[in-house]
């Protein structure tokens, strides 16, 4: 059955732009390494980041439909995430869509599909995430479904969770774990801030951590030491 569900519970925008303040990496490890899309997953061009609620598009393949549905209930902050119902490599995104989306307010686009007209979201400053770049076309001839759970590249997620997106990937925080993982991310921030001060001043790993036990009793032997 296709459906477009209008109403859902967002993520407080405070959390949402406070997370954003983290990269992909240290959300993901604070919350227990878990949500990160697929590394297929890359920004179109370095440099953009991004944070926002989720809205979710489920698409048939090669057919872009529902993103023009989707568009009518994007808010300020969204971003679009969509999800191919099977594989497909089609360009489902381009810079008139872009255009759209810009003008809700859209932050940018999650795809685990194509996208095209690159050089043109580049200048736009639109941020896209996507599985390839391709210039195929897709068509509007079925129906998919807005703002249900969707898999995309590897995460299941439902609408209002978090998306954060930079170089490293895009990573998937849900809506009801927000705010214990934003506490979490600070923490860990803070001990890699310590750890980057001992790493300047020339202090090692392997003291800091007391490896060396360990890694003699697994067996690691120096030959040239006395």
């Amino acid at each position: 059955m296709a459906v477009v569900i209008e109403k859902y519970n967002r993520t407080d925008p405070e959390i949402v732009n406070e997370l954003g303040h983290y990269g992909v990496a240290t959300i993901h490890e604070a919350q227990g390494r878990k949500g990160l899309m697929a590394p297929f997953m890359r920004p179109i061009y370095s440099g953009a980041r991004i944070s926002g609620n989720a809205i979710t598009v489920s698409v048939p393949p090669c057919d872009n439909w529902m993103i023009h549905v989707a568009a009518e209930l994007c808010v300020e902050g969204d971003i679009m995430v969509v999800a191919p119902t099977s594989y497909s490599d089609a360009g489902y995104f381009g810079d008139l869509l872009a255009t759209l989306l810009m003008s809700r307010g859209v932050k940018g686009l999650v795809i685990d599909a194509g996208v095209r007209d690159i050089a043109d979201l580049q200048k736009m400053g639109f941020p896209v995430w996507s599985k390839c770049i391709s210039a195929q076309g897709t068509v509007k001839e079925t129906l998919g479904s807005v703002n249900i759970p969707i898999v995309c590249a590897g995460q299941t997620i439902n609408p209002g969770d978090v998306i954060i997106a930079d170089d490293d990937g895009v990573v998937v925080v849900e809506r009801e774990e927000a705010a214990d993982v934003l506490k979490k991310s600070e923490q860990r921030e803070e001990k890699e801030a310590g750890i980057r001060k001992r790493y300047a001043a020339g202090e090692l790993g392997l003291d800091m951590n007391n490896m060396r036990p360990v890694l003699a009793e697994k067996g690691l032997k120096y030959p040239d030491r006395s």
